[in-house]
């Protein structure tokens, strides 16, 4: 056992301190475990990712860059998703197909 003072005050004192320390703790679980619970909300309540990424161009009046599959690892950080027939229209406008993703095959596409 620890070495504790011999003297009523002193425990006392000592007694005091830990109930502060424990209080104390118990709050920091507390704000963990609420922490924990909104991050979890948070994944549950986050809507599916698109289907297709259309990545766009280095400003707001370039062309798109090139389709994607939702998803692809390769897809810049300038996208927004878009639907199948926005995916196949893009193709179809001559937007590049992603060469890792191969949305084209997806959307069963044959250029030409």
């Amino acid at each position: 056992m620890t070495d504790l003072p011999p003297d009523l005050p002193r425990l006392r004192t000592l007694e005091t301190w830990l109930r502060y320390a424990l209080d104390e703790v118990r709050a920091a679980i507390d704000l963990a475990e609420q922490r924990e619970r909104e991050e979890q909300q948070g994944r549950e309540r986050r809507p599916p990712p698109p289907d297709w990424l259309l990545e766009q161009g280095l400003n707001r009046n370039a062309p798109p860059v090139q389709v994607h599959v939702g998803g692809c690892w390769n897809s810049g950080k300038r996208r927004r998703g878009i639907t199948r027939d926005e995916a196949l229209r893009a193709l179809v406008d001559g937007v590049k197909a992603c060469s890792a993703c191969r949305p084209d095959t997806e959307l069963g596409y044959l250029d030409g």
